[in-house]
């Protein structure tokens, strides 16, 4: 990565949290935060990570540094969770000890962002780990698979195979999977752990837990009345 004199360079407070651009459709936004709200259940006891969420990565590449790029999602590790306690106005690299993220994620839509070409060559230069492009709808318009994962090999990317896909530096795989909310059923993304068992949120939880509970009561009181039966009949032999 260009070196850049820090003393040039702006702070977070002097820079646009994002790049005023519209999602294209709502799972672009909905979907990274499903991610984001599950990372918050499996890491509740950790505070070295922060997940992004359409927010704007700053970067001394060489480029104009007060223009971000802008994942959908992205991941980091090794840093604050809230950066001074406070919520992050968006990701700005020298403030977060040149850290950049070690996972991004893009979600392809009606309208192409570069995701192939452009993001992929700055997020290389970045040094992003890995690279993670989700397109259900019109991956055959692009030419590519509606979902792939990249890892950036002696500076270029190289797409991975296997899904969900496990990445060892982050302890955690991710995939697609079919969920139910409310009465709508669609393909999201999910992570999962190592043996590629999906990791359920919360609420999903407490729905199995309530099923079961629900299932162990009936089952007591299966129980019951099959005691009660047994103890009528052997009354009713008693009594002949």
């Amino acid at each position: 990565m260009l070196q850049v004199d820090r003393k040039y360079l702006p702070s977070s407070t002097e820079l646009p949290d994002s790049d005023e651009t519209p999602v294209d459709n709502e799972d672009q936004n909905w979907l990274p935060n499903v991610l984001l709200l599950l990372l918050k259940y499996i890491w509740a006891d950790r505070t070295d990570w922060f997940f992004g969420v359409d927010m704007g990565v700053y970067h001394p590449t060489g480029l104009n540094h007060r223009f971000p790029v802008v994942p959908d999602g992205f991941l980091s590790l090794g840093v604050e969770r809230r950066r001074g306690n406070k919520s992050r106005r968006s990701y700005v690299m020298w403030e977060e000890n040149d850290i950049p993220p070690i996972l991004t994620l893009e979600m392809v839509s009606w309208t192409p962002g570069g995701e192939y070409e452009e993001k992929m060559g700055i997020y290389a230069k970045l040094g992003v780990l890995y690279y993670v492009i989700y397109n259900p709808e019109y991956w055959k318009r692009d030419g590519h698979q509606p979902f792939e994962v990249y890892k950036l090999v002696d500076g270029a990317y190289q797409l991975q195979i296997g899904e969900p896909y496990w990445f060892p530096e982050i302890g955690l795989g991710i995939g697609r999977c079919q969920e139910v909310s409310g009465a709508v059923q669609q393909e999201v993304l999910s992570w999962f752990d190592a043996q590629n068992n999906r990791y359920l949120r919360p609420e999903e939880l407490a729905k199995i837990a309530e099923e079961e509970a629900v299932l162990a009561r009936q089952e007591v009181e299966d129980t019951k009345a099959q005691l009660a039966e047994a103890l009528a009949r052997i009354r009713e032999l008693e009594g002949n």
